[in-house]
């Protein structure tokens, strides 16, 4: 059982609002996303929201790069205390065609202050979202873009800037290797992974063998946490009752993807932070079911 308690819109400024994450550390809520005019349009902004409550947000900054399609900003507290955001730089021609692409990275001892953004790993790389376990951070990057190729390969790092490879995601199918993925570590140290667009992988210490299991379902922006109990719960865009792209929450196991909610969602949407806090899931996602793309907040109360 899900009990949806609230779904709130917190922000629609700019004309297409997209791509969340979200973060609760120093004693306030961050929330970051891309604007731009359309879902593919040079320039693009990452904004950062605060809020002390979760009901009141404010912008406190915005990272530009002119001429840059900066896409899928992705907050996590390093070891040290600072906040880092990472998001991908993608090089879009006069013709609106790609060129290439490389993450960048940005740091915050406060959040409203941010270092300029900084190019880390090589061209074409695209890491998706960090996660720190023992003081060091793991990410996967799609390397490649649409079916020519995409490979996923797992990095490790202690600063964010530095990135050492660990492995590379050999998937056991021949059409579409892994794109955005995240993962997780549990508590004992084996880590597990969501792929997009349908597969769930699992490695014990040091992360080089993995078991990939292929799921029914087609996920975009896959997004999954571990709650304190083990229990994992994941969301990503999938398909409503109606057959239509929504954004979906779902049980998930290492072998196993089970949607059980749809929100309120619709079109162009998905791309969730998950934050677990105070006994209750909060998580963003950005949404067009109400004519424009904008960012919404739900709170959800699971059952254990």
């Amino acid at each position: 059982m899900v009990e949806l308690l609230s779904v709130r819109k917190i922000w629609d400024h700019a004309p297409h609002n997209a791509f969340t994450d979200l973060l609760y550390a120093h004693e306030a809520w961050w929330c970051t996303f891309r604007e731009a005019e359309e879902h593919g349009h040079v320039p693009a902004t990452i904004r950062i929201l605060r809020s002390e409550d979760g009901t009141d947000w404010t912008s406190v900054a915005e990272l530009v790069d002119p001429g840059v399609d900066l896409r899928d900003p992705k907050l996590s507290l390093m070891p040290d205390g600072r906040l880092l955001l990472l998001t991908c730089a993608n090089f879009i021609d006069a013709q609106g065609r790609y060129t290439t692409r490389s993450p960048r990275v940005s740091f915050s001892a406060d959040g409203r202050q941010w270092t300029p953004l900084e190019k880390c790993l090589a061209e074409d790389h695209w890491l998706w979202r960090v996660t720190w376990h023992d003081d060091v951070g793991y990410s996967v990057s799609k390397l490649g873009i649409g079916n020519n190729p995409r490979r996923g390969f797992l990095y490790r790092t202690t600063d964010a800037r530095q990135w050492d490879f660990v492995a590379e995601f050999l998937l056991p199918h021949d059409t579409w290797t892994a794109s955005e993925t995240t993962v997780h570590l549990r508590p004992e140290g084996d880590m597990v992974a969501l792929i997009r667009p349908d597969w769930i992988g699992t490695s014990p210490k040091p992360y080089v063998d993995w078991s990939f299991t292929r799921i029914e379902q087609s996920l975009g922006g896959p997004n999954f946490i571990i709650l304190p109990d083990g229990a994992m719960w994941a969301a990503a865009r999938g398909r409503g009752p109606d057959g239509q792209a929504a954004t979906v929450l779902a049980r998930m196991t290492d072998t196993s993807y089970t949607p059980v909610l749809v929100l309120p969602s619709g079109g162009d949407c998905s791309y969730a932070g998950m934050v677990w806090y105070d006994g209750l899931l909060w998580m963003t996602y950005y949404s067009s079911h109400e004519s424009k793309s904008s960012i919404y907040l739900a709170k959800m109360r699971l059952d254990e």
